[in-house]
């Protein structure tokens, strides 16, 4: 099962929220997801960003794939993309 890291959009018109999620890559955008990783909310000044750090760590190791758009935010937080095997 190929599984990828990336947004969901929720919210009204012109008002977007993303929360991120873990989730098959057969899956629709906004339907079923594995797993909640956190949130981006792009209209707050700045934007605001949640990630649960450990978990999207966990998901990176086992192989999931971020969006590009999951990339750039997970840099800003400081997460890493690249996976790192544990011994």
């Amino acid at each position: 099962m190929a599984v990828k890291i990336r947004l969901a959009r929720f919210g009204t018109k012109k008002k977007p929220f993303y929360r991120i999620i873990v989730s098959d890559v057969r899956a629709p955008r906004d339907g079923r997801f594995i797993e909640r990783v956190g949130t981006y909310d792009p209209k707050q000044d700045p934007p605001s960003i949640h990630i649960e750090k450990d978990r999207v760590i966990e998901w990176l190791q086992k192989g999931a794939q971020p969006t590009p758009t999951v990339v750039r935010l997970l840099k800003r937080v400081g997460i890493s993309t690249v996976a790192k095997k544990v011994a």
